[in-house]
């Protein structure tokens, strides 16, 4: 079956050139190409994707809200934000939103492909720069992690450091030797605990009430 993509993106020529090479790869197929957030529920109501790719600065509403209001409706689509922003205020505003990954513009398109993938396996994709950050936060706040209100285990927290990381189901249960069922128990079980529902919503849980250091 075919990874279903949708790309929200105002760069016409960007978004083209985008949509031609997924469309001529095997195992991926466009179902909607649109030059704003606008009506991307109507957009994506009828025919689900997988996955969206989504500017951040778009006309009328950004990819950020966009972002919210997606999974606000579909919570198990994925969204990589793709933009040409590096600074931190958008990176933890996407998360937060529910972005599973976040890719600078300049990605070589084969690279955005197997981020798709990595996402489609259980993990999470960003830029080199942007986990550079993202670890930089947690190490910037490593005296101020908040107390273990939900109970999580020892190996939990591992694990949820683990996803913050972006890391695969395949690579935390190579890391933790354990069996990647075992891996999918645990995450439930976190899923559980914080109340949540997906791995967007852990990772932004995390950074936001750092729960992890």
């Amino acid at each position: 079956m075919k990874t279903k993509i949708a790309l929200c993106e105002d760069n016409e020529n960007f978004r083209e050139s985008l949509k031609q090479f997924i469309a001529d790869t095997p195992d991926f197929s466009v179902i909607a190409s649109l030059s704003s957030a606008q009506d991307i529920i109507a957009a994506i109501t009828e025919n689900t994707p997988d996955l969206i790719l989504m500017d951040i600065d778009m006309p009328g509403m950004t990819g950020i809200d966009a972002t919210r209001l997606v999974k606000s409706h579909f919570p198990n689509v994925q969204v990589i934000i793709l933009t040409v922003y590096e600074d931190d205020d958008k990176i933890f505003k996407a998360i937060l939103a529910g972005a599973t990954g976040y890719l600078l513009k300049k990605t070589p398109p084969t690279r955005i492909l197997e981020s798709i993938l990595e996402i489609r396996e259980g993990g999470a994709s960003m830029s080199a720069s942007i986990v550079k950050r993202v670890l930089s936060f947690f190490n910037s706040h490593t005296t101020s992690v908040q107390s273990n209100e939900y109970t999580l285990s020892q190996r939990e927290l591992g694990i949820l450091k683990c996803l913050v990381n972006g890391d695969s189901y395949k690579m935390i249960a190579d890391n933790c030797d354990i069996s990647i069922g075992t891996v999918r128990s645990h995450i439930n079980n976190i899923y559980k605990k914080l109340h949540i529902n997906s791995k967007s919503e852990a990772v932004a849980k995390a950074i936001k009430e750092r729960l992890v250091q």
